[in-house]
């Protein structure tokens, strides 16, 4: 809740702001973001992230394959435990004795 009142608080300060510079000022703020945005040092960074990135997807497929196996394997031995860990079955009970010649009636 107070996550989104902060959103919220930001959103109409931003707004307010904004509205006040008009649209003179915001174009101005841009063309500074984009003159910064394309100069060499940023975009070296740029493409030092994007290569690290590129690399990182191949190895996506056998991380999850080792998370997955990993979880399987905890799982199957807590299935494992538990049925070593369970009370043995009762043992089996004799069926009852037939009555006796000649009682009852």
């Amino acid at each position: 809740m107070k996550g989104k009142l902060i959103f919220a608080a930001g959103l109409g300060i931003g707004y307010l702001l904004g509205a006040r510079a008009g649209r003179k000022r915001y174009d101005q703020i841009v063309a500074v973001a984009t003159k910064v945005w394309e100069t060499p040092a940023i975009q070296t960074q740029v493409h030092k992230v994007e290569d690290f990135a590129a690399e990182q997807v191949g190895n996506i497929p056998g991380a999850v394959f080792s998370g997955v196996s990993t979880l399987f394997g905890k799982t199957a031995k807590a299935a494992a435990r538990r049925r070593t860990t369970a009370r043995p079955a009762a043992a089996p009970t004799e069926p009852p004795a037939a009555p006796a010649e000649g009682a009852g009636g």
